[in-house]
């Protein structure tokens, strides 16, 4: 058992075994939409064409005058992904201007959340448009997609630890990534044990599920086939990382399953079972029960949209009011500001 701040986050008598056995793909759904936000000029241009669509010298001065080939590529291979799309100026027939796509749009909400989480770093407020920002932004999407956030969710481990775990980087490369999350504030050292170094999940790091929850539902939403579906590991992560950050009423009490049902992979749903006592969750593990006696199921989508609005209406509830508590909870601490 493991203290994830003041919850216990307990993974059973195999926890190793158990997330070494989760751990296996190296993509993660939501990684793609934010790396494509860890540059600054993708924001700058998602951010530009957002105000209306725009010809390609009108968007170099909007962007702050990048090389022309520069700014080319980066149309391209945001076209490519599908948030931008070209389209004839009807006064000039051979006249093409940019303009964003639906997926294009929800990117940009994507990036107010990315700058709303850079605002909260531990050592003040990173701008969106610095060389800092693209580095905690890349640290982010690194951890995410070699599943260290996911490992180190679950309660404190060692670069030794975490490599036995993650079977998809080599110790040198999750050496690499370890320092960067360090670096920027999104993991922390804590005393060591015996010769090994301990980490664990910042605040400020668990808060960053919020910004990627929401690029893993514009991939969903708009990439479909194209993109890593949303996994058993990936529901996990979310609800661990966010657990520990949740406060209840005073009187809350008992114990729910959070469960997300059909994630890609999975034989059977997927989430958590949370214990509540005297309004904090004192506990989350990540085994689930086959019939309990309170809980919350739904879709990914469904899911993504209740902790959105703190509405449990979209979910199947059942076992009393401690669900739907939670889900309030859920919304209000990870809620941008």
């Amino acid at each position: 058992m493991a203290i994830a701040g003041d919850v216990e986050i307990d993974e059973g008598g195999a926890a190793i075994e158990a997330v070494a056995s989760s751990c296996a793909p190296a993509a993660r759904a939501g990684a793609q939409a934010i790396s494509v936000l860890s540059t600054p000029l993708n924001q700058q241009i998602l951010r530009s064409l957002a105000e209306r669509p725009m010809r390609l010298a009108q968007l170099r001065k909007a962007t702050g005058l990048p090389a022309q080939t520069t700014l080319r590529g980066h149309l391209a291979s945001l076209g490519e992904i599908g948030a931008l799309s070209k389209r004839t100026v009807e006064q000039m027939p051979y006249a093409v201007e940019n303009q964003l796509t639906p997926m294009g749009r929800e990117l940009v909400a994507v990036a107010d959340l990315l700058e709303a989480w850079l605002r909260e770093a531990p050592d003040g407020p990173i701008s969106i448009e610095n060389s800092a920002a693209r580095g905690a932004v890349k640290a982010l999407a690194d951890g995410w997609a070699s599943t260290i956030l996911r490992s180190l969710a679950a309660g404190p481990l060692s670069l030794t630890e975490l490599d036995k775990l993650i079977a998809d980087h080599s110790y040198p490369a999750l050496e690499r990534r370890l320092a960067s999350m360090r670096m920027v504030g999104l993991v922390a050292a804590q005393p060591n044990r015996g010769t090994r170094t301990p980490y664990v999940v910042t605040d400020w790091g668990r808060r960053g599920i919020v910004p990627l929850a929401a690029a893993s539902h514009c991939e969903r939403v708009h990439m479909g086939l194209d993109i890593e579906a949303v996994a058993g590991i990936d529901i996990e992560a979310a609800f661990l990382l966010a657990m520990p950050l949740v406060t209840l009423p005073p009187d809350a009490a008992g114990s729910c399953q959070l469960e997300v049902e059909g994630p890609s992979g999975s034989a059977g749903p997927a989430g958590v079972r949370v214990a509540v006592e005297g309004g904090r969750v004192v506990s989350c593990a990540s085994q689930l029960e086959p019939a309990p006696s309170a809980y919350a199921a739904g879709s990914v989508v469904e899911w993504f949209l209740a902790v959105k609005e703190g509405d449990g209406a979209r979910l199947r509830l059942g076992g009393g009011s401690l669900a739907e508590i939670l889900i309030e909870g859920l919304h209000a601490a990870l809620r941008p500001g």
